[in-house]
């Protein structure tokens, strides 16, 4: 019985001597006929660790090296797509400006504006709040204190 050949794209090189490819393929839906695609993941030896992610590799089914490898790469189709990045701004790296002034009384006067704040919403309560209605009890405190 031949063995199965399969195309497909590292998607990660993080384990020793194991890349997971990913193998896409396109099918017909069986009802609505659009094209659609189906992607698999499949574990795959890589004895030498010289496959790395992005790159597109062709995998070959083999006999069982662990519980998740029956396949091992046979060679690789295109190379990996490197994205360069480069920073022109230095300030955007490693910042050197310091907090102003201003900013830096303010951290130390806020223990004291949440004082303020915190005794003005007391008042505000008291004052907004109306008294409440006496209950049975107090009534009853109320007359004894009245009669005698």
């Amino acid at each position: 019985m031949p063995k199965r050949v399969l195309t497909g794209t590292v998607v990660s090189d993080k384990a020793e001597k194991t890349v997971v490819v990913r193998v896409e393929r396109r099918v017909k839906h069986p009802l609505y006929g659009k094209i659609i695609r189906l992607s698999k993941k499949y574990h795959a030896h890589d004895a030498a660790n010289g496959f790395h992610v992005g790159e597109v590799v062709r995998i070959e089914e083999c006999a069982p090296i662990s519980k998740l490898k029956t396949w091992k790469v046979v060679d690789r189709i295109g190379v990996a797509k490197a994205v360069a990045v480069e920073i022109n701004e230095p300030e955007l790296v490693a910042p050197t400006a310091r907090p102003s002034a201003p900013a830096e009384e303010k951290v130390e006067e806020q223990p004291e504006e949440k004082a303020e704040k915190a005794e003005k919403k007391a008042a505000d309560k008291a004052e907004k709040k109306p008294a409440k209605k006496p209950t049975k009890k107090a009534k009853a405190a109320n007359a004894a204190k009245a009669d005698a």
